[in-house]
């Protein structure tokens, strides 16, 4: 497939170190030296130019590309590029943009082509889902569905005080529908046997039933099991604070919310019926000690600053909040929130280059997580009778299959079926399966 992406910024590039293996690969950018750095890390043609003017679009080759997606930092730079590709040809168009507007006016649309653009992906809107799924299960840093909702996958941190802590995994696995898909430690990628043991600082992947997953988490992490009542405040009302904010009131959930600003805070008072909004100063720690933050199960630090983000974050925390979870724009610096001790950073970047990685695989499979910056990934995939998988016990299919591949769990008929060695996988199934990234196009092929 033959791709123009325009921007080389973080989603940019990280879409494109995605997809050069297996693509041929063009990127735009107005920078000439984000242009020289990109020729030099990645396989791909780097041009510089405007991606929103045709003869530049033209060198890319648009005329014969397969799909357009334009990922700068300007909502307007990537609409109006969609919208001049598509004055050549029909290539497929996909758009990142952070106003919720543009995205909501583009569903609007009939045939959901409005502004040329076939796929739109929002950063804002895609930071608060990321957000609200983490704070849902205690000590996950990552959760994704699958299957309409019959399949989890959370991957959690291990802490030192963690029951399963320096446990087997057969001596951890008390969950019927559970499967441990792989260990992250020290940055590599483990595929864990019953007698593999958990260390403290690992993390563990998981996946099965939401039951099974949430009964996990209560396992892994019991202090947080949540209550369905938790306290949860969101220090800033930035529009990814105000949607986290609308996302839990839709889980029936009753958030506090912060901002200095009194007009923003008004505004957001009145379209946020079952949030507290305070009007103060998100920093003024006498302030936060007065709020009773100290006693809040979830802190959500979502001002439009990294630096205030962190310093809310290390107030909150000393304060006594059970969990942080800080928006972080530079995705270079979550490494430094989290080893500070912020419990979970979110790059809106990273939130949004994932769903368009995933988007593009998803043209081949059901569903797509990516696992560690892209180490491995879980897929969901509907197989038929042409798959190595079909018709044979999984412990049979799976030695034909390269190391670092998990069965993690089978949904038939709208179903969820416990994988064991000796099931017999049938054509429509849906399979969830763990994949690193070494042994991912040999997979692929064959499922």
């Amino acid at each position: 497939m033959h791709v123009i992406i325009i921007g080389a910024g973080e989603v940019g590039s990280s879409i494109a170190a995605s997809l050069a293996d297996a693509h041929e690969v063009v990127v735009v950018d107005v920078d000439g030296e984000r242009v020289d750095a990109l020729t030099y890390s990645h396989d791909v043609l780097a041009i510089e130019g405007d991606g929103t003017s045709l003869d530049t679009l033209e060198e890319a080759g648009v005329e014969r590309t397969d799909m357009i997606i334009a990922s700068t930092d300007r909502d307007e730079t990537n609409l109006v590029a969609c919208g001049t590709a598509k004055t050549v040809d029909d290539p497929f168009t996909i758009a990142r943009v952070k106003n919720v507007d543009y995205l909501e006016t583009w569903q609007h649309a009939e045939d959901r082509r409005a502004f040329g653009v076939d796929f739109m992906v929002c950063t804002n809107l895609l930071t608060a889902q990321d957000i609200v799924r983490v704070i849902g299960l205690p000590a996950a840093r990552d959760v994704d569905p699958f299957a309409g909702g019959r399949v989890q996958m959370a991957e959690f941190e291990v802490g030192p005080d963690s029951p399963v802590a320096d446990q087997t995994v057969r001596e951890a696995d008390r969950f019927d529908s559970l499967t441990f898909a792989a260990l992250l430690r020290n940055g590599d990628v483990e595929i864990p046997r019953g007698e593999t043991l958990i260390r403290a600082d690992d993390r563990v992947v998981v996946i099965g039933s939401p039951e099974s997953v949430q009964g996990f988490a209560r396992e892994i992490a019991p202090s947080e099991t949540p209550s369905g009542n938790e306290d949860l405040v969101i220090i800033g009302g930035s529009e990814i604070g105000y949607h986290t904010a609308r996302l839990l009131e839709e889980r029936g959930l009753h958030p506090r919310l912060i901002e200095q600003d009194p007009d923003r805070a008004r505004q957001l008072a009145e379209e946020l019926p079952d949030t507290v909004v305070m009007e103060n100063d998100p920093t003024d720690a006498e302030f936060l000690a007065r709020e009773h933050v100290d006693e809040a199960d979830a802190v959500v630090a979502a001002l439009d600053s990294d630096e205030q983000n962190l310093l809310v974050s290390v107030l909150a925390k000393q304060l006594g909040a059970r969990r942080t979870v800080a928006v972080v724009e530079s995705g270079d610096y979550v490494d430094v929130f989290e080893t500070v001790g912020v419990d979970v950073g979110v790059n809106p970047r990273e939130v949004t280059a994932e769903e368009i990685t995933r988007f593009t695989r998803e043209l081949h499979t059901e569903n797509v997580a990516l696992i560690e910056n892209d180490k491995a990934e879980v897929l969901e995939v509907e197989v038929d009778a042409e798959s190595i998988l079909v018709g044979r016990p999984i412990s049979e299919a799976v030695a034909d299959l390269p190391e670092g591949f998990v069965v993690g769990a089978i949904t038939r008929d709208e179903q969820f079926v416990v994988p064991r060695g000796d099931t017999v996988i049938e054509p429509g199934d849906h399979v969830v399966a763990f994949v690193g990234r070494e042994a991912l196009e040999a997979v692929s092929e064959k499922l």
